[in-house]
């Protein structure tokens, strides 16, 4: 076979793959494969690499051919920062609302979501609180109320498409508590409704031990030193953490573990 002929069968199974039956597409790539010489399937595999990275295709093809396709389209990466002291005050209140729009296909993040909350209750911040998350006081001072908030996260979502039903999305958290015990329960205080869609989501802690058979008692940086990742920012910055979650979510998706609701329905 000439280099020029075998080309030509090769291109020709790529483009007409779609309309190939699938059962026999494997058998024809494994006859064009033995009939092909492997200097020519080089040359030709190089070849599609440059036409499809000139296009923009070649990190997405390469991401999405790198590990199975997830459940869901998007994912939507989410960890609160609250109020808090030692001991706890009550009621606690969101002071940081960040939210990472990760695209399910490629893993990598398309849209960020990210503002502080002022608290009302308990408007001061406390030093511990301060310490702990890294957040000062002139950051919450004048911020929208949670109500405000929870408006806008309403139409980032509705922007992203994220309210499309024939677009499946999920909320990712690092444990139960973002969305079973501290949403729900600030909304209740303030007499708020809390919206479908923080109603399901992935606990990373335990997909993290379904997939590595160990669970992360540390959290984030057990996960982290389990996967041997270096944790990105400051530990208990919300959006620092969202992006901890965000890359061992793709280091798990990139090892061919797929992601599945993990809270019980309301």
């Amino acid at each position: 076979v000439s280099d020029a002929s075998g080309c030509s069968m090769i291109a020709l199974l790529h483009t007409g793959a779609a309309k190939f039956p699938q059962n026999l597409l494997p058998r024809a790539r494994q006859t064009v494969r033995s009939l092909v010489p492997a200097a020519v399937l080089k040359v030709y595999n190089s070849i599609v690499s440059r036409k499809l990275a000139s296009h923009g295709f070649g990190a997405c093809m390469a991401a999405m051919s790198s590990f199975p396709p997830q459940r869901y389209h998007y994912f939507l990466v989410l960890d609160f920062e609250a109020t808090c002291d030692k001991p706890q005050i009550h009621p606690q209140e969101i002071i940081e609302f960040p939210i990472l729009k990760l695209n399910g296909r490629t893993m990598e993040i398309e849209s960020t979501f990210h503002m502080y909350v002022q608290p009302v209750v308990h408007p001061q911040l406390t030093p511990f609180c301060t310490e702990l998350t890294g957040i000062i006081q002139g950051m919450v001072d004048g911020q929208p109320s949670l109500q405000q908030v929870l408006e806008r996260v309403d139409e980032w979502m509705a922007k992203e498409g994220l309210l499309d039903p024939s677009v499946k999305s999920i909320f990712v958290t690092c444990g139960d508590w973002d969305l079973k015990v501290m949403l729900p329960g600030q909304c209740q205080y303030l007499g708020l409704p809390v919206a479908d869609y923080f109603k399901q989501w992935i606990n990373l802690k335990k997909a993290y031990s379904f997939a590595m058979g160990s669970w992360p008692k540390n959290g984030l940086l057990d996960m982290n030193k389990g996967l041997n990742l270096q944790h990105i920012g400051r530990p208990h910055s919300g959006i620092d953490d969202c992006k901890n979650i965000a890359n061992i979510m793709k280091t798990l998706a990139h090892r061919g573990f797929i992601f599945k609701q993990t809270s019980k329905p309301f």
